[in-house]
């Protein structure tokens, strides 16, 4: 019963004493690997171990009389074995991990990283993922306090993007949908590898402010309006004094009357139909006494605030040809659309003559935004990551185009 015995009390003193040489093999055989690509000889780290392991088990022995008396040549030898094992298998793994540690780890490298396989869902015949807002949706410092409705529109939407996109990039694009959604004035996107965003944004901040051009001033003018006024309207509004000439951005006129010819609805008790919901249109006016605000100059603006009464008179802007060639390009299969150039790809630093765009993609470029844009570039253009691109095509040529860019 002696020799088991004297065994397991080895191992006991082993353990104890082969924790901190083992630490320390593992760290140093790490930082050797990492720093300076060489790993420590076996022999270092058996001398190493033995060293610290002695010093360890002499102040193990101050403490533990038993320890102290104890001078069986079979413990002691097991608990060398204990702490040479551990020691080397320490060292040994400290050194793997440092071969395998990346040597240079920037915070680009993390962003580029793309979403966890597991989100991915097939939509169409792509790979899409589906990004959740998590938490409450913050307001941006020095902005005015989003509306609990428009809070609860961002954190209920369904927002899916292409998978293969780095998360860096998904997070710019999820702002700049949300941006354009909702008319946002601002918006920060913070995103994990699980697809899970956190979001903080700024109200919409006057929209006629925007719509004004710079050196012009926005009017309200109190008028007998036509029907039919919409945003963008080329109007001559006539004083007693004067006439202006300006670019209707809002118009308020009487509320829409009610066609009485048509009966009130009623159901017989059965289950009602809901009637199926028309396409948005734009805002027009109805007729009748209103206000307009009209963007002009700023003498323009002086003559239009001294005047009691005005009468505003719409002006034909004739056929827009630009309208008629879309309308023509979509019944022949041909589309718009808009691409973003994404960091590392086929189009990042080359120009667009040394991509072949129209030979390899049967795309034409018709503006690309690099500082500012560029109508129609020349084959010399470079694209570079974050160049925005409006690209012509057919269904099959943008799709495919799109998956290479983007």
């Amino acid at each position: 019963m002696a020799l088991p015995f004297d065994i397991l009390l080895g191992i006991y003193l082993g353990v104890l004493t082969g924790i901190i040489p083992a630490l320390i093999a593992g760290t140093l055989g790490f930082l050797f690997k990492y720093f300076t690509n060489v790993s420590i000889p076996g022999l270092g780290v058996v001398v190493l171990a033995l060293g610290i392991a002695g010093v360890n088990g002499g102040l193990m022995a101050l403490n533990d009389e038993n320890i102290h008396a104890s001078e069986n040549a079979v413990a002691l030898l097991t608990a060398i074995i204990v702490v040479l094992m551990l020691a080397l298998y320490a060292h040994s793994q400290g050194d793997k991990l440092g071969a395998n540690a990346p040597r240079r780890l920037s915070f680009r490298k993390l962003r580029d990283q793309t979403l966890n396989t597991d989100l991915i869902e097939l939509v169409g015949g792509r790979n899409q993922v589906r990004i959740t807002v998590t938490g409450e949706v913050g307001d941006i410092e020095g902005y005015p306090s989003l509306t609990a409705e428009l809070r609860t529109k961002i954190k209920d939407g369904a927002w899916t993007f292409p998978a293969d996109i780095p998360v860096g990039e998904l997070e710019t694009r999820f702002a700049d949908r949300l941006q354009s959604e909702f008319d946002l004035a601002d918006v920060t996107v913070s995103l994990d590898e699980r697809a899970k965003a956190t979001v903080s944004a700024a109200p919409p901040m006057g929209s006629t402010s925007r719509r004004v051009d710079k050196g012009k001033r926005a009017v309200s003018v109190s008028a007998l309006l036509p029907s039919g006024m919409t945003r963008g309207e080329s109007v001559r509004i006539v004083t007693p004094t004067d006439a202006v000439t300006g670019t209707l951005i809002a118009a308020n006129s009487g509320e829409k009357p009610k066609d009485a010819s048509k009966p009130a609805v009623a159901t017989d008790g059965g289950d009602s139909e809901d009637e199926p919901p028309k396409p948005p249109v734009a805002s027009t006016t109805t007729g009748g006494e209103g206000r307009i605000t009209v963007a002009v100059d700023r003498q323009s603006a002086k003559t239009l605030l001294a005047a009691t009464e005005a009468r505003v008179v719409v002006r034909s802007r004739g056929t827009r040809r630009e309208f008629e060639l879309v309308s023509l390009l979509r019944r022949s299969g041909i589309r718009f659309q808009k691409v973003l150039v994404k960091p590392g790809g086929p189009l990042d630093g080359h120009t667009i003559g040394e991509v072949g765009v129209r030979d390899s993609y049967s795309v034409l470029i018709l503006a690309a935004k690099h500082d500012q844009w560029e109508v129609a570039p020349r084959g010399g253009q470079i694209l570079s990551a974050g160049d925005k691109l409006y690209v012509i095509g057919g269904r099959e040529a943008l799709a495919a185009f799109e998956e290479v860019a983007v």
